[in-house]
Formats: C-alpha cells, structure tokens, sequence
C-alpha cells in the first residue's frame, strides 16, 4: 500500500475492484466516508456482486470475474484516446517517454504473444523487452511521446483494441456504466485532483493476478495519483500483519526487507550475489549494507569477512513456484517428497486450493505439527467424517498457542503503519506465544547438534540467540545496532556497541552493525509523539497531524523511516512546487534549498533543480521513473487471457489464458485430484469470498456462538435468473460441483447477482463463502473442494476467484 488510510479523506475519487471493504475491512470506510462527506468524493464499485460496499457507492458497475485487464486496459484507453493523462507528471515521473528495443513486438502484432515466447518451456526470452540505449548506455527517450517505439505510443498500440464496445463484450459491464466509471476516474488526471484503487484478493487471486495490479498501477501512473496525497495503489489485507508477514520474508522468495533469497546454483558465494542482485542504481545499490546486517543479526559473531558473514549458512533454494510456492508444496507432500509439515496459523484443509486434495495430501506426511488456538479442520484432519483414523500414518502434535490478545507483538498494516500492541490477557493453560515456543524448540535442537552432530551443525549452533524470547531484545535486533565502536572520519564516535541505529541511513557493510530487516529500522527506537516525550517510535499514539493531510506522523512508525506515503516526490511538479494547495505534501524550499513539507521526503533531501535526478522520484528503480513498461513473465504490458476454466472463448486473441499459467493438474482423471473443468460440464462461473461475520478459515470464529448464529453455514448465492433455470427456491439445499469435487450447501437467490451478457452469450456467477467445514459450531461445505490447482505465472497465487461450477437441487 502507498498510502496511509487516514489519507484517504483527500481522494476525489475511490475506485473500489475486488475487494469488499464495508464488509471485510469496515475501518477503511470510515475514511472513505469521511473523503465523501467532507469533499464530495464519489465511490465507485466495480465488482461481479452487488455488494454492502456497493450498496454505499455513487457508481456501481457488474464485472464478470476474471476479466479486470479487460476492464483497466478500457480505462486506459479511454484516458488516453481522449487526452485524459496528467502529462507532466506522465513525461517526467514515468517511463512513458523511454524508447523500446526496435524488435519489440505484443499481442497486436502475435495474436496473444509477445515477442520471445518459447512454446515448449511455457516461458518468455526477454531479450527484446529493453530500453534503448546510446553508446554510454544511457537510456533514449522522446519527451513528444511520438515515436512508436516509446512506451508510450506502445501503451497507445496495446490498449487500442480494448474499446468500450470489447469492455462490455468480455467483461459483461453496460457500455453505459464503463463510460460513468471511467469519466468520474479519469477525471482525477487533472493536477489537482486525486483518485486512489483499492483492490483485495479478488484483484489478487486469479492466474493473471499480478498483472491485474500492474493494470490499476498503470492507470495511476497514467493519471499521476501515485506518491500523492488522496491517490495511490491501496490494498486491503485480509490479516491486521499480513503487511509484516511478507515485510519478515514468510515467502519462499525473499528474505526479510524483500532481498532475493539465495539460489544455490545461482549465487556460489556472497560477492556472486551481490554482484547479480545489486542494481547498478537505484537505492538499492546500498543492498550490500543491508544483506550483510541481516546476516550479523542472525548469526552475530559467527559472521565475519572471513567467512562472508555466514553467507553459506543461509538455506539456498533450487528452483521457484513450481519447487516451493503453496500449491507445489502440497504436490511435494502427496508425492512423499516432504515427509514433515508445521503449520503455524494455517488452516490449508479449508483455506488451500483444492482442498479435499490438500487435505487428502496430509495423510501421506510421517508427522505435523500444529500451533493452534482451536480444533480446525487441519488440526483434526485425521477424524474428518470422510476419514478412517485408522488408516491414518501421520503423527499429529498439537501445541496450544496464545491468541493474538494474549501476547505482546507488533503489527503493521497494510499503510506500512507499524504499532505496537501490548498482551491484555493471559493465554489459557499451556498455551504459549510464538516467540516462547520458538525459543524452546531452537535450545532442544541446538542441545541434540551439540550432541550428534549433524548436517551443518555450525549454521545452528552459530545462529545469534542471546535475545532468547525475550521481546525486547528482538526488537532491537530487528531495528539494528552497533556491534562495535564506530568513529568518523574525523575520530568522532557515531556508534558503540549493543546502541541501536537510528535508521538504515548508518547501516554498514564491514560488520560494524546489524539489522534484522533494515525496512523497520528506527521502529524501536525513541522518538517524538508530537508533544515533546520521547516514546519508543512504534508505540507513539500522537495525534497532531501538521497539514491536516491524514498523515499523523506521531502515530505510530511507518517504514521506512516513518515516511507516510511513499515516492512523495511525485506530489511535487517538474520544478518542485505542490500540484495544488489544498494537497501540499513536501515541495522544494529555494530559500532553505532544502526539501520540506509534512511528510518525510522520499528523496534526496538536497536534490534541487537543475540536479540530476530531480525528476526520478521512484527512487528503488535504477531508472528513477514508475514503470507503464514493467517486465513480468508474462509479458511488460498486461493483456487479458480467459481464467483457466471459463465458460467462454478469449475474444482479444487465441491465446485462452495466460501462457505462463503456473499448473499441476498431474492427477487429472483421478476421483482426488487437479481435475480441470469445461464449460459443457460446469457452465457456471464461480468466486469465493468472506464475510464480516466470519474470520479466514474460520478456526477464530465457527466456535463462537453469537457468529454461529448470525452465519450458521455454507450458502451459495445466485441470481433469481438462474434459480428459475435451475428450479431452485430460496432456502433449498443444493449441490454445488465442480471438476475437483461437490459439496452441499444452500441456496440464497438474490438480486445480488445477474447474469452477465458476454459476447451475445448469457453467463451466470455465483459465490460461495469459504469460511465453512465439519469443524466448528458454525459449519458447512468447503468452498475451497471446488477451487482449482492452478497458479498465476508470477507468484503461484492460486485462482480462487474465477473457476467453471455446476448447480442442482440436493436429493
């Protein structure tokens, strides 16, 4: 998120696709209602459902699921074909003017295609996705965006043929509608108006799920709302740390702070991976200070340069999505390729992809255990009402864990707001937090190396673990320190060993300090909370806001550095001076010749006019410009492809759906398996989701008896059109089926839904919550028996929200 959510009060307009925000993050209505109230906002919704958000909104607009590059490229077109872009902003802060290799070619030109794609690997040589350059490698750019090969008229090429006529066509969204969202967003590319794009896991969750954000990021670069008060790229998240799960690496792919983790075949040694993943510019040309800081704090004076700060002691990968992402996992279990599995705060027997087949894969692992507050599906999996204990070979160890209530910690929202939250309660019984647990298990196994030895023993036995559990001590780690005395040139001391560091401004890459996730750094240390007390910077509750922009810079620390909404350099002009009053947010002061304002800027403090660099404020890209042009596997330019299941041919190319799809349907035919399904079969389209009544995967709130009561089970809700086709009354118990399995559930008819006209064919949506299993006072169906295994071609994020499904009434 670039954003914070307080700065929602300066948007002009609020596009919400994909997400639910009345229901599923209520905060955030707040402030969206507050931006209504008080500036006459409109809220616009573009969602398959009418939805309690769109019930709110000014402009609601149907969307057939799956087709939302279809709808952002109509935007995009439309702002461009009727000279709606922020120009100066688009010329000067964007990639937009950067010339692209003369051999360039996409799916206008390939049916589908871009340049480069290799039928037999599934996969793209990027070779001709690059920037031209001169003799000095300097990057050739047209200001005039008028020479075909800029971005810009590339962008202009690309999205020509999504019409208003092709946006209604294969997304099912009334001509008349598309024109009434896209005149009120559009309309936010005027300098002094903003517009912010909220998305959530039904922008996420689809095979073509990056470059659906990479679409709204484009409409917001094109109409400059990024790095601007009232503007940005908001998501909402489905956890209160979800934004500091992924900011502490909990994905395969990256390290803390987002650093690349190590590939065994790919980085022999610490100066190899420096050396190809360290940018030649950029802010993160300082990542060997960051990655060398991390590994101090981890293995502390075991890391030295003699041994490249215990670089060989960080576990290597050997391969990507298809070796390590959540679907690939469970395939690696079924196959007994993992023998073991701990699962911390997972419930994958409700909330995994194809779940009957995820749960059916825990029966072949020798043992599991499970961190849990409360009996789920996972925890039980083994006494399902489908399962014979007996037969069961897995060794199950249940460890009673501390509710989030019950355990001191930190959270970090999805504005990159991190705030300190105290324990109120004790946990019940032998129920322990995380850290104790944690700390427990390293000392039993750091007893049985020292003991019998081991593969590697020394990358265990070394690890830094003087903080222990205690809190306190792995803050400070986190927020970095000294390891040593630290003098300037001029014999000052600017360190001592054990001081924490102010912020990663004083990180090192000779060893003198370490830092846990250099992000963070300055969360832990002391700081102004407005009135003049010196707090513990993510403990602060200030509530002064200089600006009366939303940015409140005394609550709370929002990395990095507290800075509240981040590339900020952009709510300046090309010569330094705010786009409008009203939204001064920093600026450039002649006077001071100095950077000012009520944000910290996200640039050189110094840089002026007539600097190099003053017009690059997206400043951790070597070329300082926001990306329209941005690489990703499947192509540099978002193009819409069908979902993998879909009741209807791709009508922008004979490419179906995205030929980097991410799949694993090895076990199709089989009774428990990747089964893919077809529309003769399955004709209905089908999307999960939550809600406000229920939490995740419902260990936190199916016990609960005033929920249970409120959401007692598994519906599916359809439109009064497809009841009447089917024979279905309100009320009645139906099964739902899909090629991977079926479940019962009942049926809710409502006008929620329509039917979508889709290319002078009638498609039917329905949606089913996912909350729901044998498990709980609350229980029912689980939606996700019917999802299928298939991942987008980025991250493997499997396609929740768009797969084929059939209905009939229950015998």
């Amino acid at each position: 998120m670039t954003n914070q959510w307080r700065d929602l009060k300066n948007s002009d307009v609020v596009l919400v696709c994909g997400a639910n925000p009345s229901e599923n993050h209520p905060a955030s209505m707040f402030h969206i209602n507050k931006a209504r109230d008080e500036r006459g906002a409109k809220l616009i919704v573009v969602d398959p459902r009418f939805t309690r958000t769109a019930s709110t909104a000014e402009i609601y607009a149907p969307l057939r699921s799956g087709t939302d590059i279809a709808f952002y490229g109509g935007l995009m077109n439309y702002v461009m074909e009727n000279n709606l872009y922020h120009e100066e902003y688009v010329v000067n802060f964007t990639n937009a003017s950067f010339l692209i290799d003369e051999g360039f070619q996409g799916p206008v030109d390939l049916d589908g295609y871009y340049s480069g794609f290799n039928a037999e690997t599934q996969s793209y040589d990027k070779s001709t996705w690059a920037y031209q350059t001169n003799g000095d490698g300097n990057v050739l750019r047209d200001e005039t965006l008028q020479d075909p090969s800029c971005v810009y008229q590339l962008l202009k090429k690309h999205y020509a043929r999504y019409t208003i006529e092709m946006v209604e066509s294969v997304c099912g969204m009334p001509r008349d509608k598309f024109l009434e969202v896209a005149q009120a967003f559009a309309a936010t590319g005027a300098p002094e108006k903003t517009g912010t794009i909220m998305y959530a896991m039904g922008g996420t969750q689809h095979t073509v799920g990056t470059q659906n954000v990479r679409a709204l990021a484009m409409v917001q670069l094109l109409l400059g709302n990024t790095g601007r008060p009232g503007g940005g790229v908001n998501a909402l998240r489905g956890e209160s740390n979800v934004q500091g799960s992924t900011d502490m690496a909990i994905l395969f792919h990256i390290i803390p702070a987002y650093m690349a983790t190590p590939n065994a075949a790919k980085h022999k040694d610490l100066a190899e991976y420096l050396e190809k993943e360290t940018p030649s510019g950029g802010y993160w040309v300082n990542k060997p200070k960051f990655l060398v800081s991390l590994l101090k704090a981890w293995w502390g004076e075991s890391a030295t340069a003699r041994n490249d700060f215990a670089f060989d002691y960080l576990p290597k990968i050997s391969g990507g999505i298809d070796t390590y992402a959540w679907i690939a996992m469970f395939h690696a279990i079924n196959e007994g390729t993992v023998k073991g599995l701990w699962v911390m705060g997972q419930n994958p027997a409700v909330g995994g992809p194809n779940a009957r087949f995820e749960k059916k894969a825990l029966e072949k692992l020798d043992w599991m255990v499970v961190q849990e507050i409360a009996p789920t599906a996972t925890t039980d999996f083994w006494r399902a009402p489908d399962v014979d204990p007996a037969s069961i070979q897995t060794e199950v160890f249940l460890l009673p864990a501390a509710d989030a209530m019950e355990k001191e910690g930190t959270i970090v929202t999805s504005g990159r707001l991190i705030q300190y939250r105290p324990k109120v309660a004790e946990p019940p019984g032998q129920a322990m937090g995380d850290i104790e647990m944690m700390d427990l298990i390293y000392r039993d196994l750091a007893k049985l190396y020292e003991a019998e030895g081991g593969a590697l023993p020394e990358a265990v036995l070394g690890l830094n673990w003087s903080h222990g559990a205690d809190f306190e001590k792995i803050c400070q780690e986190i927020n970095g320190y000294w390891t040593e005395e630290v003098t300037d040139d001029d014999g000052n001391v600017v360190g001592t060993a054990g001081e924490m560091v102010a912020n990663f401004t004083k990180l090192k890459d000779d060893g003198s300090t370490a830092c846990g996730n250099w992000i963070y750094s300055g969360y832990w240390v002391p700081a102004d909370d407005g009135d003049g007390n010196m707090v513990t910077a993510s403990k602060r509750r200030g509530q002064k806001d200089p600006g009366d922009l939303g940015m409140n810079p005394y609550w709370g620390f929002s990395w990095p550095v507290n800075r509240r909404i981040i590339y900020n350099r952009c709510s300046a002009d090309s010569k330094g001076n705010p786009w409008s009053e009203d939204k001064a947010l920093i600026w450039w002061d002649a006077a001071e010749e100095k950077w000012t304002g009520y944000d910290v800027p996200d640039f050189s403090k110094t840089k002026g006019p007539g600097d190099a660099g003053f017009n690059d404020p997206f400043i951790m890209l070597p070329e300082g410009k926001g990306r329209i042009f941005g690489v990703r596997n499947e192509g540099p330019f978002p193009e819409h492809y069908e979902p993998l299941e879909s009741p209807v041919t791709n009508a922008l190319s004979s490419v179906q759906f995205n030929p980097v799809v991410k799949r694993w349907d090895v076990d199709s035919g089989q009774d428990v398996g990747d089964n893919i399904g077809t529309s003769d079969q399955f004709p209905i389209v089908c999307s999960t989701y939550r809600l406000c009544e229920h939490w995740q995967a419902g260990g936190m709130s199916v016990w609960l008896p005033w929920l249970a009561e409120t959401q007692p089970e598994t519906f599916v809700e359809m439109s009064p059109e497809l009841a009447q086709e089917k024979g279905i009354a309100n009320g009645e118990r139906v099964i739902v089926s899909s090629a991977r399995g079926e479940i019962e559930v009942v049926a809710m008819v409502t006008a929620r839904f329509k039917p979508f006209a889709v290319n002078g064919k009638t498609v039917h949506q329905v949606g089913i919550p996912w909350h729901f299993s044998w498990q709980g006072l609350a229980k029912g169906g689980t939606a996700n028996f019917l999802t299928p295994h298939v991942g987008d071609g980025n991250t493997g994020i499997p396609e929740y929200k768009a797969f084929l499904v059939d209905v009939r009434k229950a015998v």
